[in-house]
């Protein structure tokens, strides 16, 4: 089968980062799907596992890519939610090949349904991000379906992947009010579209942003970007016992800042559910039909921004480049071998 690999870290714009190689087609076994792969798109941790990889290089091809979108081609033994023909889509897990491969292995408890209103292509652009924010909605922060009016959420890095997907959820399942914050005018606008009721310039202190703009401190934040850079200003802008949720890699943080006004820190990682095969790893099936029915009706939509093209090297290294360059709101996607 087709398959785009790294082998070492190296610069997302030098010919060699990616590459296109032929692999073996691989056997579903247990609760693997075997997926034909229509479609994939492409997330920040992409770009950071090719950056890890060792800078000499290895023997073993890397492939990469943990958001696809295809036809269910056959099933292990133990499968029992799916079958041949099925339309899917799904992040993937961490310690298994990436989806950058024409035919793909993936545990059916982390799959779902792709909703029939969607082409193969604007459906990539959402499961992983989907799954990071439902996670960080209900699972990390506890929020309530219908609840929380009169309380307020603050999304840092509202325009992009997990922003735009997350601020939908927010207003479609909860009745909390969504400020989102972003620093350009077409990300600002990008954040409005998708359903914040208020956009703040990330570029000045959250904290000042907030009390400038008449919002004053608020219950929740989620800080998907440059956490290290606004951590004593979120730990300002939150309420007394609120609650705040990450899910970047920042640098070193003080959390002792917290203790004063007992804020509660909460990380997310989609992966973990995968990766340590929790007893709830089903969780991310259903969650991930339960958003299929949210497109469907007609409440969520696609966060697709760009599509870049078939999914080879070259329009994969472009892609990388991009997502790099911090320049991206919404999600890039490939589509085709």
């Amino acid at each position: 089968m087709k398959a785009i690999a790294a082998f070492a870290s190296l610069p997302a714009t030098h010919d060699q980062s990616l590459q296109d190689i032929e692999l073996p087609d691989p056997v579903a076994s247990g609760h693997d799907l075997l997926v034909e792969v229509h479609a994939v798109s492409v997330n920040p941790v992409d770009t950071k596992v090719r950056r890890g990889l060792p800078a000499a290089g290895q023997a073993e091809p890397k492939v990469l890519g943990w958001d696809a979108s295809g036809v269910v081609r056959a099933v292990g033994p133990a499968v029992t939610l799916f079958r041949p023909g099925d339309r899917v889509w799904y992040a993937g897990a961490i310690d298994r090949p990436g989806s950058n491969s024409a035919l793909h292995l993936v545990d059916e408890r982390i799959v779902g349904r792709m909703p029939q209103s969607l082409g193969f292509a604007e459906a990539a652009a959402l499961p992983l991000t989907a799954i990071t924010a439902w996670e960080l909605l209900f699972d990390r922060l506890g929020l309530e379906f219908g609840g929380h009016a009169g309380e307020k959420l603050l999304v840092v890095g509202a325009a992009g992947g997990v922003g735009s997907i997350l601020v939908q959820l927010a207003r479609q399942l909860t009745g909390i009010t969504v400020i989102g914050t972003a620093s350009r005018p077409e990300t600002r606008e990008w954040a409005r579209i998708f359903g914040a009721q208020h956009v703040i310039d990330h570029s000045t202190p959250l904290d000042t942003a907030l009390t400038a703009a008449g919002l004053g401190e608020v219950d929740y934040a989620i800080s998907l970007t440059h956490t290290d850079k606004h951590f004593a200003a979120l730990v300002n802008a939150i309420k007394p016992q609120g609650k705040l949720a990450l899910i970047d890699d920042p640098e070193p943080i003080d959390v002792r800042l917290l203790k004063r006004k007992s804020i509660s820190l909460h990380w997310e990682l989609m992966f973990t559910r995968s990766l340590f095969q929790t007893p709830d790893m089903l969780a991310q099936h259903r969650l991930l039909n339960e958003v299929a029915q949210l497109v469907e009706d007609g409440r969520i939509r696609t966060t697709l921004a760009q599509n870049m093209g078939p999914i080879n090297a070259a329009n994969l290294r472009r892609a990388h480049a991009f997502i790099e360059s911090g320049a991206a709101s919404g999600k890039v996607v490939l589509e085709g071998f």
